[in-house]
């Protein structure tokens, strides 16, 4: 499974690096209401969250879908402005004001895509449609009163709901983003200058492969993709939002990728910045292939012995009664899922259970399912 963005005939220039703070907030109140997404934020949001005055953090309540669950669109104007080349604000009051030039229907669209499980799909305003609008507050009562009400206001007055968030960002702004932005900023700017001189002398294959291995380039340098939970696809050469593709880097995101591929806007990569202490994510393909091995129960008894110490094929199908070319056939399975490693000792060859793959299992399919 994988998201993939069509670059064919997509100009070089085309492709660039950028910051932007309404993203990075965007990303930093997600660390507030999931803390446990992001352990080594924990300090942070913990000190953030117990300083917010209570009336901000209730308006912080009112709209947390758009970035607690899911990461809307509204994060990234600069993506979704007809006619535009995309580019991001140099400071969250300009993010704010592409923000606002963003028309109303696609702030609306984008404001209730995971409310009306449209994303990737090009359907009517829920502005203008009887049957969107019905559709966008039935499925706002399934996540209760408060989503209700936020539908209902946006679709009846978009420009009050607009307004509304804001203030509610600059507020954000105000008690504690901008601190925070100040310390990020930097790192995430040297981060995009260091990414946008790679990819000039080196080229994309060598940049793409610099910004996460969750993404890979094709042979042909037509199409990239990101390995993540999910399926969908998108255009970088789309003339109604201008063809080009940025990558926005996050120092709040990890261990998120998120691609934005939603249908007339610019595609946008928002990555990570790891630090040196964390490691490349496994595939969603090898996390799979190491669940389905471990998924056997024979593979888990011979696993109790082979995390203990090293053995043959032979004694382990002796301990537990079977061939050993079943054993064979097992232990084929757990090596092509990078589970054992194997070493030789005169004629005989030693298999053992590789405890460090083993213990990163959990956290694997953690990043695996929020990348």
């Amino acid at each position: 499974m994988s998201v993939t963005i069509d670059i064919t005939g997509l100009a070089p220039e085309r492709i660039g690096f950028a910051i932007s703070p309404l993203a990075e907030l965007g990303l930093a109140l997600h660390a507030l209401s999931e803390p446990g997404h992001h352990p080594g934020l924990h300090g942070w949001a913990t000190a953030t969250a117990a300083a917010l005055k209570p009336d901000l953090a209730d308006r912080l309540h009112e709209a947390e879908f758009l970035w607690r669950h899911t990461f809307s669109d509204v994060f990234m104007p600069f993506a979704g402005i007809p006619g535009r080349a995309g580019a991001t604000g140099s400071t969250l009051a300009e993010d704010l004001d592409l923000l606002d030039l963003l028309p109303d229907e696609r702030f609306a669209s984008a404001a209730l895509e995971i409310t009306c499980n449209l994303y990737g799909v090009k359907t009517p305003s829920p502005l203008h449609d009887p049957a969107m609008r019905a559709r966008a507050l039935e499925l706002a009562a399934n996540r209760g009163p408060r989503q209700v009400d936020f539908t209902r206001r946006l679709l009846e007055d978009p420009g009050s709901v607009r307004a509304w968030l804001r203030r509610l960002l600059e507020d954000c702004d105000q008690a504690f983003f901008a601190d925070t932005w100040q310390r990020v900023r930097v790192q995430l700017a040297a981060d995009a200058r260091h990414k946008a001189e790679l990819l000039r002398r080196k080229g994309l294959t060598e940049a793409v492969h610099a910004v996460s291995a969750a993404l890979s380039l094709d042979e042909g340098g037509t199409r990239i993709s990101a390995d993540k939970l999910s399926v969908g696809h998108t255009t970088a050469t789309d003339p109604e939002p201008g063809a080009g593709l940025t990558f926005v880097p996050t120092s709040f995101g990890w261990p998120h990728l998120m691609v934005l591929h939603a249908p007339g806007w610019r595609p946008v990569i928002h990555y990570p910045v790891h630090g040196p202490e964390l490691p490349s994510p496994a595939s969603v393909e090898l996390l799979k292939l190491r669940m389905e091995a471990l998924a056997h129960p024979m593979r888990m008894r011979l696993c109790r012995n082979l995390a203990r110490s090293p053995y043959t094929t032979g004694e382990l199908a002796e301990q537990h009664g079977i061939s050993a070319p079943e054993v064979s056939r097992h232990l084929a399975v757990l090596k092509r899922a990078g589970l054992l490693t194997t070493r030789r000792r005169g004629r005989y060859v030693l298999h053992q259970l590789d405890l460090t793959v083993v213990a990163r299992l959990g956290s694997d399919f953690l990043e695996g399912v929020l990348r």
